[in-house]
């Protein structure tokens, strides 16, 4: 049985997250990394509060630690079994590519502390956010942040995750602006989101170039698997995966463009990480593919078992 993997983004955070593998995997989320974060990472997750966990700066290096303490977890018990390709949300492509091997674990946990320092900063630095588009598809939208940037705003598609799951980013008044005129260029709906900041949009553009800085200290790997890049909604190389990275922080996540082309690889999806958003938006762009998810070592195992014995079938 082919499958692929994927990893979740900001905003899959929850507190209490990962508390079966702080005891598991020490290695991967004990002291050493608070040395790399400045804080508790079992604290902040397990107690929070909530505030705290959903800081960018915090929320980010979480969710990859997480994430990849139960993707190691999960790899163990699945042996030989391995997927023949992967992917994450906007956070989660780091994620992804650590699992792959294109960095090792301690270059992902900097590099994702490093980009979440640099999305806070660039939030800081005007009042922004972003907003879910219901009842709308990319076109739509497209032409919506057109109309808005031609008027002189800042308006543009930021996550395309799967039909009807579309998602703009902003500046605060043309979110506001979005909110009074939504409806009469189409959309059914404008629900905002409970994030500090335009996320990919120009608007980081600040971040892009911090992150750069970082990237050009690392030297990725051949991956494993391929991962499929948000930017280009394709498998990257090693020679662009950090160009590819540094733009990704202010370009669309063209995640439900990459999951359609991935499912011409493979049979199944599985979501790896806290939540189970990508499996939702799995579902919802690759019909007729089977989605699992793992999100702790109960559903780890059982989708082990699940996977090795469909290989052996």
């Amino acid at each position: 049985m082919r499958f692929a993997v994927l990893f979740p983004g900001q905003g899959s955070q929850q507190v209490g997250m990962g508390a079966e593998l702080f005891d598991a995997r020490p290695d991967l989320l004990g002291s050493t990394v608070d040395e790399v974060l400045g804080w508790s990472l079992r604290d902040v997750c397990l107690t929070g509060p909530e505030s705290d966990l959903t800081r960018t700066d915090r929320a980010q290096p979480a969710l990859f630690a997480v994430a990849y303490a139960l993707w190691e977890e999960f790899s163990r018990m699945l042996g030989g079994t391995r997927p023949v390709a992967g992917a994450g949300h906007s956070l989660g492509e780091y994620t992804a590519l650590t699992a792959a091997g294109t960095f090792d674990y301690s270059t992902g946990l900097k590099l994702v502390t490093d980009r979440g320092r640099a999305m806070a900063d660039a939030a800081a630095r005007q009042p922004s956010g972003m907003a879910a588009l219901l009842g709308c598809d990319v076109g739509t939208a497209e032409k919506i942040a057109g109309v808005r940037r031609d008027e002189g705003g800042r308006l543009w598609v930021a996550n395309i995750n799967a039909p009807g799951q579309i998602v703009v980013a902003g500046a605060e008044a043309d979110l506001e602006w979005l909110d009074s005129h939504g409806r009469e260029h189409g959309v059914r709906r404008v629900a905002r989101l409970n994030v500090a900041g335009a996320f990919h949009s120009p608007l980081m553009a600040s971040a892009t170039e911090k992150l750069r800085e970082s990237l050009h200290t690392v030297e990725p790997a051949l991956p494993s698997f391929p991962v499929w890049a948000n930017v280009t909604a394709r498998a990257g190389t090693p020679s662009e995966v950090c160009d590819l990275l540094a733009r990704q922080v202010e370009s669309p996540v063209r995640f439900a463009e990459s999951l359609v082309d991935m499912a011409g690889a493979v049979d199944a999806f599985v979501h790896v990480g806290p939540g189970d958003v990508t499996a939702g938006m799995a579902r919802r762009s690759a019909s007729g593919r089977e989605v699992l998810v793992v999100n702790d070592l109960s559903s780890a195992a059982a989708v082990a078992d699940r996977l090795v014995d469909r290989v052996r079938e």
